[in-house]
């Protein structure tokens, strides 16, 4: 190889050097981007299963408050009936 073979080899390396250094950088910041959104994710799905915990722990008397109305009517009718 001659001088300005070599030089023209380590022109290229360099671009070459600088061409992967920007690639690095852009992936990089894409990873950040896709890092902080899977947080925010992370974040909205834990509120979301709060709240939801909190819905099902306000609904548990629903079905015991109807299931004792069922009971006290027909205790009510069955009362009538062994009444009359």
């Amino acid at each position: 190889m001659t001088p300005t073979e070599s030089g023209q080899v380590v022109l290229e390396l360099e671009r070459l050097r600088g061409t992967v250094e920007t690639g690095f950088a852009r992936v990089d910041g894409q990873l950040a981007l896709l890092v902080q959104r899977s947080d925010q994710t992370d974040k909205q799905i834990d509120e979301h299963d709060k709240r939801i915990d909190a819905l099902e722990k306000n609904r548990w008397p629903l079905p015991s408050i109807a299931s004792v109305t069922g009971c006290a009517a027909l205790a009510l009718t069955l009362y009538e009936r062994i009444a009359r």
